[in-house]
């Protein structure tokens, strides 16, 4: 318990000092500029708590997996705060993210081949949704999927892809329902994506 504390409350403070970094950036694509004090004055204690319950749950893995699993519990956090707060995902986040992802197959010893097969599938199929819907899916939901593919290969991601639609849907339809969103209202569909992975990992167990 004592380590899930202490990471949860160290990276709590890293992550979000880079999500605000990030925020300050010249030409930063966020949706609501003007509302960053507003929409993120409750992200410390809800990050810190979701990287605690988390981290707690793979207390039990053995090193060096419950390192890598720290990795993409704690840049899925992060993702899922920005996409929340700002209907956006960084590059400059998924990058490292992708990077690490390939080392963890290397070093874990993980077939490298399904794990590309699964990024460039989930992401080109999620590119074609993008473009029918025209934007529907954002380019950032597409760059996320195929990241996440590197990391979960075919079958979780496919899991996590089939529990993210169900999740986003349902939540989808009781917005509209309630009036807070209509059909042409974009949605930021990150957060289902992100949390899901972290529910099949950290709950589940489903490791990549």
């Amino acid at each position: 318990m004592l380590t899930a504390i202490i990471l949860s409350a160290v990276l709590t403070i890293s992550g979000s000092r880079w999500i605000d970094s990030l925020y300050q950036l010249p030409n930063a694509p966020l949706t609501f500029p003007d509302e960053i004090s507003s929409r993120s004055k409750f992200r410390k204690p809800l990050l810190a708590l979701l990287l605690f319950v988390n981290f707690l749950n793979i207390a039990d893995v053995p090193a060096p997996l419950y390192f890598y699993l720290t990795a993409i519990i704690f840049f899925l956090s992060l993702i899922t705060f920005t996409d929340f707060e700002q209907y956006v995902i960084f590059n400059k986040m998924l990058l490292p993210f992708a990077v690490l992802g390939i080392l963890a197959a290397i070093h874990l010893n993980l077939p490298l081949l399904d794990r590309i097969t699964a990024a460039v599938a989930g992401g080109a199929i999620f590119l074609l949704i993008s473009i029918i819907t025209h934007g529907g899916i954002g380019g950032g939901d597409v760059k996320l999927v195929f990241v996440m593919g590197i990391w979960l290969g075919t079958k979780t991601l496919l899991d996590v892809i089939l529990a993210a639609s169900i999740f986003g849907g349902a939540v989808a339809i009781l917005l509209i329902i309630t009036k807070q969103k209509d059909r042409k209202s974009y949605f930021a569909y990150g957060p289902y994506f992100t949390l899901s992975a972290i529910v099949f990992l950290a709950f589940i167990k489903k490791f990549f």
